[in-house]
């Protein structure tokens, strides 16, 4: 367990115990993630279809990915001056170990894996400095993790999240769960897991995800002995988020009824906000375009919509015909706020706990 304030990964200390959530398509590139490393937290970047501005994309979309992912780290790193980048990279991802040794080349200081048990990560950046977190959302999901990496590798983690069922985006819950969260206790499953890193190796910092918006948010969880929190949702209306601001404000005008559960074409439910995009795809299927290799396991002749196209769209702004994934307080967002002032709370409440 941390014995000071921040958060410590290894060699490498955020002042604030805040790692900002990686949110795809779009959403969370340099500039998000360079501001929240500026400002003493962990900035992640998506590696969801990053590239997909790129005028190369639509031709090549694997390479561009790449070569778009090495630069929006190295860009995140200059805006960073000296704070930690990682990079947020699904398991479910095609040639998912071409895109982690890009972020290891490109001298991204984490990586940060779910939708999937990453249980080759530590292979793929063996004898780099990066650091490996894995997501997990139970307790047997890390333990099947954990003594995988000891065995075949004699690796353990850097640091574990644990994602909750109020996240956005893609969900390790069944939807039968996610209807009925209140039945969960799901607070009881996060300490065991807290305790079980712990009981493991005590430096391994544990980061509570999934429904913290506000400082306060967060205190349960450090009192429960997390070492730090992740938060996304509430990066997304900032100034300084990726996103186009009619992404954000499709946030500002959701009410908590607009945030639904969704079944996501990848085989996991999703929330987001719900628009003529989900009421269309709720009475049938979307026409679909050019597949973009997004996904290992996707079968374009069999899933309703295409996600890279849904969530690209939302992205460039068309938040009508697109999906806008979201954590389930996104309606608490009333205003654009800075980066800055966003930490600044955190700092102050999170620092109060670590004391």
């Amino acid at each position: 367990m941390n014995d000071k304030k921040g958060l410590r990964i290894g060699e490498m200390t955020a002042k604030v115990p805040l790692i900002q959530g990686g949110m795809g398509v779009g959403i969370s590139l340099s500039s998000l993630a360079g501001n929240v490393a500026l400002n003493g937290g962990v900035g992640i970047i998506s590696s969801a279809q990053i590239g997909f501005r790129d005028a190369m994309w639509d031709e090549h979309p694997i390479e561009t990915n790449l070569r778009v992912l090495k630069d929006e780290i190295r860009r995140a790193k200059e805006i960073a001056k000296g704070g930690i980048i990682g990079v947020n990279i699904m398991v479910a991802s095609r040639f998912y170990e071409k895109y982690v040794r890009a972020a290891v080349e490109a001298g991204a200081d984490l990586i940060i894996s779910g939708a999937g048990l990453p249980v080759d990560l530590p292979l793929f950046v063996k004898n780099a400095k990066t650091k490996i977190a894995p997501i997990v959302s139970s307790l047997k999901s890390f333990e099947v993790i954990a003594k995988y990496w000891k065995k075949k590798y004699d690796r353990q983690p850097d640091m574990v999240v644990i994602e909750g069922p109020l996240a956005g985006g893609h969900l390790g819950f069944r939807k039968e769960e996610l209807d009925n969260i209140e039945n969960l206790h799901y607070n009881e499953e996060v300490k065991r897991i807290i305790d079980r890193v712990h009981e493991m190796d005590a430096s391994i910092p544990v980061v509570a995800a999934g429904g913290i918006y506000e400082g306060a948010d967060a205190v349960p969880y450090m009192d429960m002995g997390a070492d730090g929190v992740q938060v996304a949702t509430r990066f997304v209306t900032t100034y300084e988020c990726d996103a186009d601001v009619h992404y954000k404000e499709a946030y500002l005008r959701a009410e908590e009824e607009d945030i639904v559960i969704v079944k996501s074409p990848v085989g996991m439910p999703g929330r987001a906000i719900m628009n003529s995009f989900l009421e269309q795809a709720q009475k049938g299927s979307i026409c679909k375009g050019k597949c973009h290799q997004c996904l290992e396991k996707c079968n374009p002749a069999e899933i309703p919509y295409c996600i890279t196209d849904a969530l690209i769209s939302a992205a460039k702004g068309d938040t009508e015909n697109g999906l806008i994934f979201c954590g389930a307080n996104a309606y608490k967002a009333k205003k654009l706020e800075h980066v800055a002032d966003i930490m600044r709370e955190f700092e102050e409440e999170l620092s109060c706990r670590q004391e």
